[in-house]
């Protein structure tokens, strides 16, 4: 018997689009070819028995944000969020530290002469974020228009520029500008680019608005609250099984990838036109990212104390330091001092690490495929902030760019956004179309973050390519 859908891959918005599609009422059949589902979306004890890591994603503004997400019964399935006191610490070399806390007013006061300039850019946004995060995350299709575009116009004149552009003139505090370019790193791309101050506006304005949350237990269990969503709506998940050719598509009246353009060329490419090979052909991946998982015999001694409340440090100095390494990932090199994205999730979440104990993750951007060993640098700029960190390391576990490609195929290069997103990829991804989703095969559409919104754990990609998959059905079954 012919299924109705089949899903290539398992990451959040395969997961996403055969959540819908099941709960639709069709037969769904999801093919993973590793043991656990979840792609960026994993756990694992990478160090030692007892300390849980998340293996790329760990922090979900997004996630807790996302419409994909909220139209699924996902706590009933055993998610829960663990909140940290504050979101976001920037620690500078003086001792001080620019903070994003929960409170617009408390971020408000912290950032000094900037106050009043933060306030202003942001507040609008924190105010409507429900409303804003629809406009954000939809699909970019020809004609689409937004439910809000007063909204979306006024986030748009500040979003679609670099960070660069949007601090001068506006701020003059080295803790808001460096803490700006720190939100920006976000986007993989070199600061003096457009949009890198969308990165910085969402993830700010998200962090008053919902906050930063990380996932109890690991980011694993919210892979497996959208499996159970899958499972329960009566679609199959089939774990070891790769799909490496389309004869290993058994038939289906409409096929779903959530696997990158690179890998739909290999799987598929003799299927489409030349002039859509070409395209996908063309689609740019960006920077890798070298990380560092560390189990720790106690919390990092910040020099700073609120970064010891802080779920996520940046680490890096001033918005000059950051934009200078930045810049030279692009250009092939190797900074000394690397911006770094550290994670602590043991200061919400005990669960994570032996009674006493703490985990943390961190990682920088190498040029795509690096084999540079990037441990001793990221350490250092732990240490720089933190003196005494070293000594609390029981247990390290590095992933440079081949090995989060191995981990999952989806980032090539240990490119972790599914590919650059620039502003033309932005509104493009993977190809310039009326619709994104849709391949140049009746029934096939693509649901990986290679498709807008683009990167990030949000499942938003398969909700959207689902919504079209299921027109495409009923319009089908209909004639």
């Amino acid at each position: 018997m012919t299924a109705d859908v089949v899903v290539v891959g398992s990451g959040p918005n395969g997961l996403v689009a055969a959540a819908f599609l099941a709960r639709t009422g069709f037969s769904v059949t999801v093919f993973e070819g590793e043991s656990t589902v979840g792609g960026g979306c994993r756990s694992a004890a990478l160090t030692l028995p007892g300390f849980i890591h998340d293996i790329c994603a760990a922090v979900h503004p997004l996630g807790i944000s996302s419409p994909g997400f909220a139209s699924l019964p996902l706590a009933a399935h055993g998610l829960n969020w663990r909140q940290p006191e504050i979101p976001l610490a920037h620690p500078l070399d003086d001792g001080s530290a620019a903070l994003l806390e929960r409170s617009l007013d408390r971020t408000a006061a912290g950032f000094g002469r900037d106050g009043d300039a933060y306030r202003r850019l942001v507040a609008p946004f924190v105010a409507r974020w429900s409303g804003l995060v629809p406009d954000i995350l939809a699909p970019a299709v020809t004609g689409t228009v937004p439910r809000h575009p007063l909204l979306m116009a006024r986030f748009g004149l500040h979003a679609l520029r670099s960070v660069r552009g949007l601090v001068d003139g506006r701020f003059v505090e080295r803790g808001t500008k460096a803490l700006f370019a720190g939100l920006a790193v976000h986007g993989l791309l070199p600061l003096e680019r457009p949009p890198t101050a969308s990165f910085a506006m969402v993830l700010g304005a998200a962090a008053h608005a919902v906050g930063w949350p990380l996932v109890a237990g690991g980011s694993q269990n919210l892979a497996d609250a959208l499996a159970a969503c899958v499972r329960a709506a009566g679609g199959d998940i089939v774990r070891d099984h790769p799909v490496r050719a389309a004869a290993d598509i058994p038939p289906a009246r409409a096929v779903l990838f959530d696997i990158s353009p690179r890998h739909l060329l290999g799987l598929a490419g003799d299927r489409f036109p030349l002039s859509y090979r070409q395209a996908l052909r063309r689609f740019r991946h960006g920077p890798g990212v070298f990380k560092v998982d560390w189990a720790l015999s106690g919390p990092i001694p910040w020099r700073n104390g609120a970064c010891r409340r802080a779920g996520t440090v940046h680490l890096g100095g001033t918005f000059g330091e950051i934009a200078r390494s930045e810049r030279q990932v692009w250009l092939g090199g190797h900074p000394d001092r690397p911006a770094v994205l550290l994670v602590q999730p043991t200061v919400c979440d005990a669960s994570r690490a032996p009674a006493g104990k703490h985990v943390a993750w961190a990682y920088c951007h190498v040029p795509a495929g690096s084999p540079v060993d990037m441990a001793a640098a990221v350490e250092a700029q732990v240490e720089r902030f933190a003196s005494g960190f070293k000594d609390l390391v029981i247990g390290r576990h590095v992933m440079p760019p081949a090995a989060m490609e191995a981990h999952n195929p989806n980032y090539i290069g240990g490119d972790i956004t599914g590919g650059v997103q620039s502003l033309r990829q932005t509104f493009f991804r993977p190809v310039a179309g009326r619709d994104p989703y849709r391949l140049p095969v009746p029934g096939w559409f693509l649901c990986s973050a290679s498709t807008p919104p683009g990167g990030g754990v949000h499942g938003m990609c398969g909700l959207h390519a689902a919504q079209r998959a299921r027109h495409w059905l009923e319009k089908k079954s209909s004639t």
